[in-house]
């Protein structure tokens, strides 16, 4: 029995890879190209007058409109058509960032051909791709935001405040005028949150604002 075939669309802002990608794939019989795109937004008019693709093939960084906001477009707007993240870039936070706004995977540029069409079958099929890439930083991501505990959700209000106070240069005597508490009350913050913590040293605790975004200095 013949396979059905994969429409595709290609979103890229460079002309040179989006009609070399398009040529590769239309080398295999079960791959046709609806349409190309050179962002977002030119995907958005062409979507309307084409054939609806079933995988799109898209780009990160984008003029206009980039991969982030057209994918959350289409899964808004279309949400039965995949959409395979193509990058040059293979950091934590791209991928994490498209799979989140709906991509069902992602595959970098630099991949062979057979790889990519591993990946566009798969997705057609299955609705994701996840490649040993894929897999392990999405592992991180549902992590992040699932399983790790808030870090200051168990700090008061008047420890998270010392804490602001920390990453400036007032000395801790300075701290406690300026919270009006004795400077024995803001010892007893600071070594709480070093129990709490699991932390030192007054420069772990600035670091440990830092990371945390309550440091208004």
């Amino acid at each position: 029995m013949q396979s059905k075939e994969i429409r595709i669309a290609v979103v890229d802002d460079h002309t040179l890879f989006r009609q070399g990608i398009s040529r590769l794939l239309l080398e295999n019989e079960e791959i046709s190209i609806v349409f190309d795109a050179a962002n977002g937004a030119a995907m958005k008019e062409k979507i309307a007058h084409h054939p609806l693709p079933d995988v799109v093939l898209m780009d990160i960084t984008m003029p206009l409109v980039d991969g982030y906001e057209a994918t959350r477009w289409l899964k808004q707007n279309y949400p039965q058509v995949k959409v395979l993240a193509l990058s040059m870039f293979e950091d934590d936070e791209p991928i994490i960032k498209m799979l989140k706004c709906g991509a069902g995977g992602y595959i970098l540029k630099e991949s062979n051909a057979s790889d990519l069409m591993y990946a566009i079958k798969t997705i057609a099929e299955h609705d994701y791709f996840l490649n040993e890439l894929v897999s392990g930083k999405l592992l991180r991501s549902i992590q992040d935001d699932v399983k790790a505990p808030d870090p200051i959700a168990d700090l008061t209000a008047n420890e998270i405040k010392f804490l602001e106070m920390c990453c400036s240069e007032l000395t801790y005597k300075e701290i406690a005028g300026k919270m009006c508490l004795s400077p024995h009350t803001i010892d007893n913050y600071r070594d709480a949150l070093f129990q709490k913590l699991d932390l030192k040293s007054r420069t772990g605790l600035v670091i440990f604002a830092l990371k945390n975004n309550i440091s208004a200095y």
